[in-house]
């Protein structure tokens, strides 16, 4: 089956928190979700639930347990008990129910990072320590030992991204285990973030679950999952803690208790469907991101003032626009008619990130106005 990810779809009137921040002058390339339909085997799941015409309340999805547990297994060979999963409505909740739950005197986390982990710490009343990613031997490298010197000895949570948002790093296994040591050696426990894990566009990349690097590994973190960046059904919510610790497991349904919803019964159709059936799309879906990561970043790479490594997973470019001399440079691009997230809720204001999962007359607009933007200038 051949789908098609160059349907332009009209989004704007659509509830679509994406195209609806802007005036139709502006492209929106910024909040992680992308314009292509979601793959027909998640429409037709949810139409035949709908056609069943009751919506109560969902009991334990016993279906997408099993769809889960067999993704895992089939993917990255991991054995994942079924009590060892706690069904959550989305990502940002299971970051705010490890702070809450886990992070005693302090957390630590990436920076540059998505910008809940920050913000899930800040609501918490939490401090938060950040390890800088700099570039050692022309790769990435989150230097935690430069915090070993400002740790109390209270930080007990220490937060991952796996791939990295921004940046889309694939974090080696030599890398996890640096980071599993560190969390070793100040007893902390780890939230390591996957939900794009599924969007690799390096072929010779591999995700690594953290909790597979071994037994104690799995003792100390919490995985946080969700089919949704991948098959384009965020704003249905369905995510997966995976907690094999039953003592951690225990503290963090309790905090969740009262506070945080059971997820929809449409949210785990979707869900369901997108892990067991949605493989030939989401396969079609990676060359379209890689023809598109690969052209917007060849652009930026021509531009005087603009730089970008291309990033190994993910559909979201980080881009280097301290050499334009900007004070702010989302509003510089803004100005041309392009809408990016600011580099500053990520840790860095000299930075954009550009979400490039869309059609290619997006992309290619995108790049005709970026080229337009720096020649005027």
């Amino acid at each position: 089956m051949t789908f098609n990810f160059d349907e332009v779809i009209d989004r704007r009137h659509s509830d679509s928190l994406k195209w609806n921040k802007y005036d139709q002058n502006i492209l929106p390339m910024w909040v992680a979700d992308t314009d292509f339909r979601s793959p027909p085997c998640i429409t037709e799941a949810l139409q035949r639930r709908v056609a069943h015409g009751v919506f109560g309340y969902g009991d334990w999805p016993h279906a997408l347990a099993d769809t889960a547990i067999d993704h895992f297994w089939r993917s990255y060979g991991w054995r994942v008990e079924k009590e060892w999963l706690v069904f959550l409505p989305g990502i940002v909740s299971g970051l705010n129910l490890c702070v809450r739950s886990f992070a005693g005197g302090g957390s630590l986390a990436p920076d540059p990072i998505y910008p809940p982990f920050r913000k899930a710490a800040m609501l918490a009343g939490c401090s938060q320590l950040n390890a800088p990613v700099i570039q050692r031997d022309g790769r990435p490298y989150l230097d935690l030992a430069s915090l070993e010197p400002q740790l109390t000895g209270r930080e007990k949570l220490l937060m991952l991204c796996n791939p990295q948002n921004p940046g889309g790093t694939v974090w080696h296994r030599e890398e996890l285990e640096q980071h599993l040591a560190f969390a070793q050696r100040h007893d902390m426990i780890v939230c390591s973030d996957e939900i794009h894990c599924e969007l690799l566009l390096e072929p010779s990349a591999r995700h690594i679950p953290f909790a597979t690097l071994g037994e104690d590994a799995a003792q100390r973190s919490i995985t946080l999952v969700s089919p949704s960046k991948t098959y384009n059904i965020a704003g249905l919510g369905a995510s997966l803690a995976i907690i094999p610790n039953p003592e951690l497991r225990r503290r963090f349904c309790a905090t969740r208790e009262g506070i945080v919803p059971s997820v929809d019964v449409l949210a785990l159709t979707a869900a369901e469907a997108a892990w067991r059936d949605g493989e030939p799309w989401r396969a079609e879906l990676l060359n379209v991101l890689r023809a598109n990561r690969d052209a917007l970043c060849r652009a930026i790479n021509a531009l005087p003032g603009l730089s970008v490594t291309p990033p190994e997973a993910t559909y979201l470019a980080w881009v280097d626009a301290s050499a334009l001399g900007e004070e702010s440079p989302v509003n510089f691009f803004r100005r041309a008619g392009l809408g990016f997230s600011p580099g500053a809720d990520f840790g860095n204001p000299a930075f954009v990130r550009i979400n490039f999962g869309c059609t290619r007359a997006t992309l290619d607009e995108a790049i005709n106005r970026l080229n337009q933007a720096l020649k005027e200038r």
